[in-house]
Parts: structure tokens; C-alpha cells; sequence
């Protein structure tokens, strides 16, 4: 049966998860993890929600979700220990450094990879099984067929969303929130840029960027059928009531395998929900996803009071206890209390006396022994053999009988021992590079100039379908020593690898020999192609410890996130070459989401879509491998007049990454960091190079 995983952002909201029918929940514990606006919990609060989950046969995973930095491994490490100590079933992570550090220091945790590790297809959750995970959350985008081939052929256990709130991005790539605000989502402080108000093609559209809640509960069965192991409910930061009515209709629906009534539907929507509900990615059909949250209903309030009185005043009896009673002539009376996880109890009360009237009887202890309303158990066996002629006071029954549910709860809520090691010393850096190598980045056909290819950069990034349909552009690049490499999209489906493949192999047939990669998946595709790999932004080096991971998995190269300063990219341990971008706007925001559709209300993919906030920030949107879109910055990061910075922060290259330019802006921009014009833009941005994020 399905593993039901609830939010709890609060102790309140444990209780209302575990007493509405919860398998497992997951919450915030420190500073490290995806919902740090949430109440999470202290050190305190962690171990009796821990407890009071084990007692009732609930598991508790422990959200460590966010990119750290060097000086934060030490502070993760320690809310990881404690977790551990206090009993967490597991740690759901996204750093690949941290998830290299964990593995040593504490070997008998299981780890899950988070949604923020962008884990889209096969090979990502195969790439997370290497890594040492023993379960992967899936990416919200995938249709059920993608789920079932990803869930029949991994070798890890998968997890999904099933209800609650929908990034427009593909989670761990959104950059929009740090970006604009300093406030990033890798970092556990989104402020949900993608709820706000903006302008699309030139008219107000209103909100083209908030999604509708995800809500499956009619699809469950065809969710277990695909083998998936748990499903989630989103809602760290929404109250306790909505988790437990959530959570109590999930339930329901999941253990009568039934539909949900129109009631029940009624109550989700009360509960929370923008302009209804979707299953738009569930389907494969993304029209008619967009909502917004408007006023609550006049009853929710109704709902959440009689919701609270619910949950706060009862116990749901769900761990399920075996008694045994023995009473006989000149002995204490005894019993033996167990449960199906091999915990037992036994207790003796006193001996019996000699009965005036009616004596004893086996049907008389067992209805005593039934009373466990008010605790988490359940009995689903009672026995008793009873001498005749014997007298015991109820009162002295029913003491034995809270005694064996006392010890048995004490035994349950022990957290198990699990070992612990040290944390792994930093990578070893290679020697400090002086003089680094000069990169350009192009996305279209038009800014594969002569012109800039007589600027002689060391490496040419492009699309590796553009690559191969303009190979005859490369040539100039090839004849003046660049080397070319193939960029991968950072979002692969699994029904377009075989696509992609063919590609990359043309391409290695032609003389191509690197490709640049932004997820960790994305490996084996270059790979198995042939060829070696460098790594991108997208896979969100944030520590020497993530840097360690890429040089042990071979790759020639890798990217420093660009929501690092550049004091902390500078301090790096670089065990493998590093490079940074340095001129470009950022991409914010990758979505299956086509807003350039949405603008021009028809396919339009050779002419960019513009989108523009309340502060008249326009925000170009191109069109990326799929028929996705990347929504990039409205200002062009600058630092050419920053070299002494540069240069002193021991990276192998610099990148110059061109979005929206022709290919004369291009060449003027690329002369103007060599030093060979005044170029500079109008509107610039230093990015978070000196600013850092939240």
C-alpha cells in the first residue's frame, strides 16, 4: 500500500497528520531546508514530535533540502546528528556535497534526493541510487507513463506530489526569487515571484506565471499500479487543520480504495486551492493550468475550528497490541502486551482472593483489558485463561493494563541506534589557474558569427541541436582553436533521450568531443555517447565538497553557482577546473510551461516572448529543447570592469553567456571584456557576485 507522506510545519500540524491517519511526515529541522519561513522545529520540539510519530507507528523524515556553503556543513552535519539521535527514518536532501558528507558521517541514514535535485527522468534516479539514495522525489512535471517507466526500472524507491501547491519552474533550477530579491528557493526563502502580477505580449494577463494546485486523489490506484512507494502532500507553510483534512481524505480514500465524494472534494477546495484543482502534468496535457488563490470560502473557517476540535480532542487508535492474561489460584495475576514490531510488555498485579460470589471469568478480564480508547493502541488480540472461584478488583486489572501500555509506548518511542563518523575531509584542490580561459555561449544560429569566431575564445558552448543542424558555422571557431562543446537542455524526458542520443552521437562522429551537462542524470547520456563532460549551473555547485563529487565522477569541468559571492567562490576548495559566468542575463526560471504560446496564442518559437513586472522589469522568454521555455533576467550581469576580482578568485574560465544579442552585440560585447572596446551595456547587474542571497 501506498506510503501517505504529510507536511508538518509546526508541532500542531504533527498531531493533526499523525491523528488523521499520516504513514509518515516531513518537517523542517534548522536552517537547512526548504521551507525556512516555516515554524520549524528546535532541537526540543524535534525529538518529542520523533517520539510521539514512533509510538503511533509513523515515520519522520527530516528536511535538510537547501544548498549549503562550506561554512554551513558543519551546522548541517550537526542537525543531521541530532536527527538521527532523535530517530528520524530519514534525511531528504539536494546537495550533492552534503549527501557526500552525510554518507560518511552517518553511514546508516537513509537519505531521499529532494525535488530540488531536478530528477526528471531514468537516469537521474539511477545517477541518486549511485550516489548512495535510497528513494528519489520525483519532479512534479512527469506524466503518470513517464512515472510508471522511471518506477519499473529504477532501482530506488519513488516518491510524488500527489496535492498542493506547483512551481512554474522545474524545482532546484529557479533562480527568479534570488535573483530579483536576494531571497532564493535553493536556499529555503522563495518569495514566490511566479504568484505576482505581470504583463505578457504587451497586455496585463494578470497572473501567467501561478499555476493551480496538483490534486491526484481520484488517480491513486493508477499511482500504486505504476509502483510508486509514497506519495506527498505539499504544505509545510499552510495551517494544521489543512494538513489533517488533507490528510484525513487521502487516507480514506487510500484504505477504502474508493473515489472521493463530492464532500470530500468540497473540503480540499475549502481547504485551500487557486481557481481548483489540476492534474494537467499527471495527464500530459498542460492547458488550463493557471489559477490563482482568491477568497476563502465562508465555511473554511467552520471547517478548520471543527477540524482542530478533532484532532485535538481524540486518539486514533492505530497501532495494533496483542494481550495475554494468566490468573490463577495463589500466583500474581499476569499478562504480556506485544505488538507486530517485536516490542512486548509484561506486568503483574496482585495475587487473587478467594472469590465471595461470582468468581472470575476469561470474558470478564478480556473486556478489561479492551480499554485502550485514549492511547494509540488498537487490540486486535486479547485472550485470557482465569482459574474459577477468584476475585480481582477492576480497578487493580485495568492498573496492569496501563502499565503494559505505558511500557510498550516506552519501548516504541526509543530511537534506534545508528552509527556515526566523521565528516570526510575537504577535496584537494588543483594548482591555482592565472590565466583563465576565455568562454562564449551562444543559443542561436545568428550569433555563431565570423566575427566573434575571429576572437579566439579558448571553449564555444552551444545547443547541441543547434550544433548539429549549423555544423558549417563551427568551422570558423574550430580553424582559430576554439573547441566546440555540446550543451545538453537541462530537462531531458525520458521520450526524448533516444532523440537526444542520436544527436550527440552525430556529433561525435563529426569530430565533437565535450559536452556541457546541468543535471546529474545528464551524465550518462554524454557518456554512453562517447564523450567527455563538463558541468553547468544547473547542477548547483554550492561547496568544495559538491565540487569533490563532480572530479570523483570524472568530469572535466565544473560551473560555480552564480548565487554564491564571489569571496565564497574565491574560497573554494577546486578540485576540478571551475569556471563562473561573467556577462549575460542569468536564466531564471525553466518551465514545461510555454509562456511564449500563452503570449502570442499560437507557437511562435522563433520570435522571444516578453515578460514584464509591476516595476516595468521586462524579462525575455526563449524557447528551449521540448517546447519549454527559459524566462531570463531583465538586466545583463556585468563585470568586465571587475577583472582584478576575477583573476584573483584561482578559476580556470570565464563564460560570456549570450541569450537574447545578435550577432553584432555579441562581438561587441566579447571585445569589450578583452579589452578591445568600451562596451557596456545600459542596464547591468552585478548578479549575487557581491550581493550573496537569504
Amino acid at each position: 500500500m501506498l506510503e501517505l507522506l504529510s507536511p508538518a510545519g509546526s508541532p500542531e500540524a504533527v498531531i493533526a497528520a499523525v491523528q488523521n491517519g499520516a504513514d509518515a511526515v516531513y518537517l523542517g529541522f534548522g536552517d537547512y531546508n526548504a521551507r525556512r519561513g516555516a515554524k520549524n522545529f528546535t532541537a526540543e520540539e524535534f525529538e518529542k514530535a520523533a517520539r510521539y510519530c514512533r509510538v503511533r507507528g509513523c515515520k519522520v523524515y527530516a528536511t535538510l533540502n537547501t544548498l549549503v556553503n562550506d561554512r554551513e556543513i558543519e551546522g548541517a552535519v550537526r542537525c543531521a546528528r541530532m536527527a538521527a539521535k532523535y530517530g528520524a527514518d530519514g534525511i531528504i536532501i539536494q546537495d550533492v556535497g552534503l549527501i557526500r558528507v552525510l554518507r560518511n558521517a552517518l553511514p546508516d541514514l537513509p537519505l531521499h534526493a529532494s525535488t530540488q535535485m531536478s530528477i526528471h527522468n531514468l537516469a537521474g534516479a539511477e545517477a541518486a541510487a549511485q550516489m548512495g539514495l535510497t528513494r528519489v522525489v520525483l519532479a512534479r512535471e512527469l506524466s503518470l507513463e513517464q512515472i510508471r517507466f522511471i518506477t519499473k526500472n529504477a532501482s530506488v524507491e519513488t516518491e510524488i506530489f500527489v496535492h498542493g501547491a506547483l512551481c512554474f519552474c522545474h524545482s532546484g533550477q529557479c533562480y527568479m526569487s534570488a535573483l530579483i530579491g536576494r531571497r532564493s528557493g535553493n536556499r529555503g526563502m522563495c518569495a514566490q515571484p511566479c504568484r505576482m502580477q505581470y504583463s505578457l505580449g504587451g497586455r496585463m494577463d494578470d497572473y501567467p506565471l501561478s499555476l493551480k494546485d496538483n490534486c491526484l486523489i481520484s488517480r491513486l490506484d493508477e499511482i500504486e499500479d505504476a509502483g510508486v512507494t509514497c506519495i506527498k502532500i505539499e504544505g509545510r507553510m499552510k495551517r494544521p487543520e489543512y494538513t489533517a483534512i488533507v490528510t484525513d481524505i487521502y487516507h480514506r480514500a487510500l484504505k477504502e480504495h474508493r473515489q472521493p465524494t463530492k464532500e470530500e472534494m468540497e473540503m480540499l477546495e475549502n481547504a485551500f486551492s487557486r481557481n481548483g484543482f489540476t492534474q494537467g502534468y499527471f495527464d500530459g496535457d498542460k492547458r488550463n493550468m493557471f489559477g490563482v488563490r482568491g477568497e476563502p470560502a465562508e465555511d473554511s473557517e467552520k471547517l478548520f475550528a471543527a477540524t482542530r476540535r478533532a484532532y485535538g480532542d481524540g486518539e486514533m487508535r492505530r497501532v495494533p497490541v496483542h494481550f495475554y492474561t494468566v490468573c490463577r489460584k495463589d500466583e500474581p495475576i499476569r499478562a504480556i502486551a506485544f505488538d507486530d514490531d517485536g516490542n512486548k510488555a509484561v506486568a503483574e498485579g496482585p495475587v487473587p482472593e478467594k472469590a465471595k460470589r461470582q468468581g472470575l471469568t476469561d470474558a470478564y478480564i478480556v473486556e478489561q483489558m479492551y480499554k485502550t480508547g485514549g492511547t494509540p493502541f488498537q487490540v486486535v488480540e486479547n485472550k485470557a485463561q482465569t482459574d474459577p472461584g477468584l476475585y480481582i478488583s477492576a480497578a487493580e486489572i485495568n492498573e496492569m493494563r496501563r502499565k503494559l501500555i505505558s511500557t510498550l509506548s516506552e519501548k516504541r518511542g526509543k530511537a534506534p541506534e545508528r552509527r556515526g563518523s566523521n565528516i570526510p575531509a575537504l577535496p584537494k584542490s588543483v594548482p591555482p589557474v592565472t590565466d583563465p580561459k576565455i568562454i562564449f555561449q551562444v543559443r542561436t544560429e545568428d550569433q555563431l558569427s565570423k566575427e566573434l569566431a575571429e576572437l579566439k575564445p579558448a571553449y564555444l558552448y552551444a545547443p547541441a541541436h543547434l550544433m548539429r543542424e549549423h555544423f558549417e558555422l563551427l568551422k570558423p571557431f574550430i580553424d582559430n582553436g576554439t573547441v566546440p562543446v555540446a550543451v545538453l537542455p537541462r530537462v531531458i524526458s525520458d521520450n526524448q533521450v533516444q532523440d537526444m542520443m542520436s544527436v550527440l552521437r552525430e556529433l561525435k562522429e563529426k569530430g565533437i568531443r565535450e559536452t556541457l551537462v546541468g543535471n546529474l542524470g545528464h551524465i550518462f547520456y554524454a557518456r554512453n555517447a562517447g564523450m567527455d563532460v563538463r558541468g553547468d549551473f544547473g547542477l548547483n555547485m554550492f561547496n568544495s565538497f559538491s565540487l569533490g563529487v563532480l572530479k570523483e565522477a570524472g568530469l572535466l569541468s565544473a560551473t560555480a553557482s552564480f548565487e554564491l559571492r564571489l569571496a565564497q567562490i574565491k574560497d573554494l576548495c577546486k578540485p576540478i577546473d571551475t569556471e563562473i559566468i561573467i556577462y549575460g542575463r542569468l536564466p531564471l526560471m525553466v518551465s514545461d510551461q510555454c509562456v511564449i504560446k500563452e503570449s502570442a496564442g499560437h507557437c511562435s518559437c522563433q520570435v522571444p516572448g516578453q515578460l514584464a513586472d509591476r516595476m516595468g522589469s521586462v524579462f525575455p522568454v526563449v524557447k528551449e529543447y521540448g517546447c519549454r521555455n527559459v524566462i531570463y533576467n531583465a538586466h545583463k550581469l556585468y563585470l568586465a570592469d571587475k577583472k582584478e576580482d576575477l583573476y584573483a578568485a584561482g578559476l580556470w574560465g570565464l563564460r560570456m553567456l549570450f541569450s537574447t544579442e545578435n550577432g553584432r552585440e555579441c562581438a561587441e560585447v566579447a571585445r569589450g571584456y578583452l579589452g578591445l572596446s568600451d562596451y557596456k551595456p545600459n542596464v547591468l547587474t552585478r548578479g549575487l557576485y557581491y550581493r550573496g542571497v537569504d
